[in-house]
């Protein structure tokens, strides 16, 4: 039987491996180095919601405010992303991709999605069902993380 400390070790093992090789079939779809990994989590955030603030996008990657807005800064200056004054609060940016690195962020999603349907098709109807409540407990792991140490 598996303990809570075998658990414990492995899961940021396999969760981190998961995410390396996903990242090495589907790619980030910009050349090696243009764009870190911190960088491609923000823009992939931004990409689903269009118009996210930083102090928003902070917590939902679990940055400091700094740090996000040094990531800002950077992909600002690349031209991938654009910061706006909120016009109803102008002391709050507002986040949206240009239109070059929304394009890019689309084909990237449809390559990870076509990389992981192709991984899901081998599943059985068991084992997609244990994956499903997986990822249910872990996103409420991931809740109880950010309460705690955010």
């Amino acid at each position: 039987m598996t303990t809570q400390t075998d658990l414990a070790a492995d899961l940021p093992r396999i969760l981190g491996r998961f995410r390396r090789q996903l990242r090495r079939a589907a790619g980030t779809g910009y050349p090696s180095g243009r764009v870190s990994e911190s960088q491609a989590e923000l823009l992939r955030l931004v990409s689903r919601r269009p118009g996210v603030s930083v102090s928003v996008a902070a917590a939902e990657l679990g940055l400091v405010a700094n740090t996000a807005s040094t990531l800002v800064s950077k992909l600002s200056s690349a031209g991938l992303l654009e910061r706006t004054a909120d016009p109803a609060d102008r002391r709050v940016s507002r986040l949206r991709l240009t239109d070059s690195a929304q394009h890019v962020m689309d084909a990237t999603a449809a390559t990870r999605r076509a990389v992981l349907t192709d991984l899901l098709n081998e599943l059985d109807d068991q084992q997609i069902g244990v994956l499903a409540k997986g990822l249910e407990v872990l996103e409420e792991m991931t809740k109880k993380l950010q309460e705690r140490y955010t």
